[in-house]
């Protein structure tokens, strides 16, 4: 995939994320590019795709605006993965078929990226990383959950890997409804503790593809997902439990 392409297929992915309307201006091209970790030059290149595209307009002096989102310019990935949205609304239990799917595809992004990743690609995620404790600093639970899905797309697009990073971005959606769901329920009860942990592994994460050390990052993301299962199920435990004493105390009240 060609620098450019990758670039536009960001720069689309963030006017989905922050839902950006038509007639709404884009960021000027200082901030796109830092915030994607890209130059101006690539930046620019990528623009003048969407525009050809039809999704983004440039007027003289004034910037570049958001003309269109029509369903003619959804992507394949899009498309097969659009099914899969109400089921995850109605059915909390899909959030474990959306794990399975992260540690089969995490596995192999977490151990290529250890491999193939770049000066450039190193800065992104300390960024996103940095970003990360930003937010769960600030208490902004929502932003700390996108920081979070964009901390593990950064490290999926370090794996120099088309295919996958094509899937892990067609994912974003999913991932990020998940993730925010999943801290959620994670940390309903002992949040603090639980914070540091997960913390602790997406930092362990990093180091480990920062030090170029794959076997060790595949292991820690295993770790990472496995850890989140584990809460994940605790908390849905606890939950059926305190329906169970919720009914029992009901039918108690009842009863003649």
């Amino acid at each position: 995939m060609r620098i450019s392409d990758r670039v536009a297929e960001q720069l689309y992915a963030l006017i989905q994320q922050r839902q950006l309307q038509s007639g709404q201006r884009l960021p000027a091209e200082r901030q796109l590019a830092e915030e994607l970790g890209v130059s101006r030059t690539a930046l620019r290149e990528a623009i003048q795709k969407l525009i050809s595209q039809g999704i983004v307009v440039s007027r003289v002096g004034a910037g570049n605006f958001v003309q269109a989102m029509p369903s003619a310019h959804t992507h394949w990935h899009e498309q097969a993965i659009s099914p899969l949205v109400p089921l995850l609304r109605n059915d909390p239990q899909y959030r474990y078929d959306v794990l399975e799917t992260r540690q089969t595809l995490e596995a192999g992004t977490a151990w290529h990226a250890a491999m193939r990743a770049t000066e450039k690609d190193k800065l992104h995620i300390q960024r996103r990383f940095d970003e990360l404790l930003h937010f769960q600093s600030i208490q902004d639970s929502e932003a700390a959950a996108q920081a979070d899905a964009q901390f593990h797309l950064a490290i999926a697009e370090a794996s120099h890997n088309a295919v996958i990073v094509q899937i892990m971005r067609s994912l974003f959606d999913l991932m990020l409804s998940t993730v925010a769901e999943n801290r959620r329920v994670m940390f309903v009860h002992d949040s603090s503790r639980g914070l540091e942990q997960l913390t602790q592994q997406h930092y362990e994460l990093m180091q480990a593809i920062l030090a170029g050390e794959p076997e060790r990052a595949r292991s820690v993301i295993n770790e990472h997902l496995r850890f989140v299962h584990h809460k994940l199920a605790q908390a849905d435990e606890d939950a059926a439990r305190l329906q169970r004493l919720d009914r029992l105390s009901t039918s108690v009240v009842t009863s003649p």
